[in-house]
């Protein structure tokens, strides 16, 4: 249950709502004991049943707190009003009941009012602390978890939640009060017959525990699968152009059919269980009252008891009345199952800690005023080992390009600079800070990254180009696309800045997918470019516009280019040539041409392609 309760934790602001939520319940117990408990004096009346003088009370008692209290103020008026007009009595006690079920009726819509509230607030403060958590994980989490895992988390584990969980909370907090109160009402009625009624309901709870276990571990399977269907069918839209190309499209569908099997099948299996679980809570709660039905009844017949027939009707109304509750507990305790199964993947998430976080004493990134400098640094992914003691020193204002082969390590240098990960030895400096002692938001504030996929939203240009600068002008965003050779066709699209780009920019060319991402940096004004291949996947024409716009964007700040199309870096202050893990040539373009090494061959190999 400690999944349970912290999923309550979320729950707020509660403030006033929980007070009134245990005030309301009360009152609908009240007033629904009371319902049932006039049946006594109706029934009393139509079976003519005499009443005796001497339980006339003859005057108001002083009120006390109990039962008996109220019981008194009754037959003062009851009773006595019984032995002058029956029919008189009857309509007494039907007003009572007519306003009895009209209020336990109110207290009910006012509860399930307050719990509506408390469901948004739960689900609402849930998924904003998952999304958090998301949002500020280290960019390895997302190289090492799948997508369409992290989206069934997100999407259908919280409605799972939201469906059995907190759906719950008004059974946790409203039967039990109605089981005490009902409890309550049956040993003023008798609390011999009720003490013997409750040796027999163990036997209940201990089955349905039993079947709501079983439900919880076919619960963590059935989301589990989810996650692989929804990573399956997030792998197949995006590789769509590939499956189709391949004659791939019976694997995709024996790999998706396969996974929904599984899922089904975990799923019946599931149903099976939770399905059980009504009827029998059902029919060990008739069980039960028949027993008392006989256990009563035999009391009577044999005149061991002091009950009236009206008394043992009503005892049995009441006692019925148990199912309902003690149905609705059981019915929950099974659901919730699936509930804290899902609660459980989600808090897998919120409970993980970002590997890349500020220290406490870490300061803020003023300024960026001399160099940035790698020492001595090393850094793997699991095993292997991608970045081997690179030293290197890059001057403010600069532009170095890291060149190599694929898999040399350019990028994973890049990545290091805005900390997208830390490596496992030496240092990243900031003018002789490390980038550790700094916080990471200050860091990436003097940072501006333009990467070989243009990483655009379904939103309007405009809001594109100003990404994380929302408080910028129209005239900032038309001078940075001018800038970055974008104004031109986005005046001639129709609806111009405020037109919609699509899913990730497909209603645009790559080449304008690019411009527009170079726009978005120019409009920042960083102090650090960081360029990852950004038109190895371009068109000549394409690349000549978007290397124009990358000069520009280049003027006048520290730039970091990593290019395996070597025509576009040769004006680099330094190059480095990188080969599994390690610089092995660094120096300017003519230099590097003089020492006929592997920069040489790498520039020969173009030359003939």
């Amino acid at each position: 249950m400690k999944t349970y309760f912290r999923v309550l934790t979320y729950a707020k602001p509660l403030g006033w709502l929980a007070p009134q939520y245990l005030i309301y319940a009360l009152f609908q117990t009240v007033f629904s004991v009371i319902t049932l408990g006039v049946l006594t004096p109706v029934l009393n009346v139509l079976f003519m049943v005499e009443t005796d003088a001497a339980e006339i009370p003859e005057s108001i008692p002083d009120f006390y707190l109990g039962l008996q209290y109220f019981k008194d103020v009754f037959n003062y008026y009851f009773l006595d009003l019984v032995q002058e007009d029956r029919f008189l009595a009857l309509q007494f006690v039907c007003g009572i009941l007519i306003v009895s079920i009209f209020l336990s009726n109110l207290f009910k819509y006012l509860l399930a009012v307050i719990s509506a509230i408390v469901r948004a607030n739960v689900i609402s403060n849930l998924r904003n602390a998952l999304y958090d958590r998301l949002i500020n994980m280290h960019i390895g989490y997302y190289t090492e978890e799948r997508k369409g895992n992290i989206m069934s988390k997100v999407m259908a584990d919280v409605q799972e939640v939201e469906n059995t969980v907190v759906n719950s909370l008004k059974v946790v907090v409203k039967e039990p009060l109605m089981l005490i109160g009902y409890f309550v009402a049956l040993f003023f009625i008798s609390a011999k017959l009720t003490g013997i009624t409750l040796i027999i309901l163990p036997l209940s709870g201990f089955i349905i525990s039993y079947i709501a276990i079983s439900i919880k571990k076919r619960a963590i399977k059935s989301q589990e699968t989810i996650g692989n269907i929804s990573n399956i069918l997030e792998e197949t839209i995006g590789g769509m152009r590939i499956i189709k190309a391949f004659n791939a499209i019976l694997f995709s569908k024996k790999r998706f059919e396969g996974e929904v099997d599984v899922y089904a099948k975990v799923n019946v299996s599931m149903q099976k269980r939770q399905a059980l679980s009504s009827p029998t809570s059902e029919f060990l709660g008739v069980f039960v009252v028949v027993a008392v039905l006989l256990i009563g009844g035999s009391m009577i017949l044999g005149g061991e008891s002091e009950l009236s027939a009206g008394s043992f009707i009503t005892f049995i109304a009441i006692y019925s009345q148990l199912l309902v509750p003690a149905k609705a507990l059981s019915t929950a305790f099974s659901n919730v199952q699936r509930g804290l199964a899902s609660a459980e993947r989600i808090f897998g998430i919120i409970d993980l800690e970002p590997a890349i976080k500020d220290k406490s004493t870490a300061k803020k990134l003023v300024e960026f005023k001399r160099e940035l400098s790698f020492k001595n640094v090393s850094f793997a992914y699991g095993e292997e080992k991608v970045l081997n003691n690179i030293n290197i020193n890059i001057q403010k204002g600069e532009t170095i390009a890291l060149v190599g082969p694929s898999g040399g390590g350019k990028s994973t240098m890049a990545d290091l600079i805005p900390r997208f990960y830390d490596p496992i030895e030496g240092e990243v400096q900031i003018d002789g800070v490390s980038l550790k002692d700094l916080r990471v938001e200050s860091i990436r504030e003097k940072m501006g990254i333009v990467s070989q996929e243009s990483i655009l939203f379904n939103d309007t240009i405009f809001n594109n180009i100003a990404f994380g600068k929302p408080e910028c002008t129209l005239e900032e965003v038309m001078q940075a696309a001018k800038v970055a050779n974008a104004h031109e066709f986005i005046s001639q699209m129709e609806g111009g800045y405020e037109a919609k780009m699509g899913e990730r920019g497909t209603k645009l060319s790559g080449g304008q997918r690019q411009r527009i991402s170079i726009a978005r940096a120019i409009l920042k004004n960083p102090d650090i470019l960081i360029l990852d291949e950004a038109t190895s996947a371009l068109d000549s024409e394409s690349e000549k516009l978007v290397q124009d716009a990358l000069t520009n964007l280049m003027k006048n700040r520290t730039s970091i280019v990593i290019a395996h199309r070597l025509s576009t870096i040769q004006e680099a202050d330094k190059i480095f040539v990188m080969q599994e893990g390690e610089i092995i040539e660094e120096g300017q373009h003519d230099d590097l041409m003089a020492k006929g090494g592997v920069y040489k061959k790498l520039i020969e190999i173009q030359s003939v392609s």
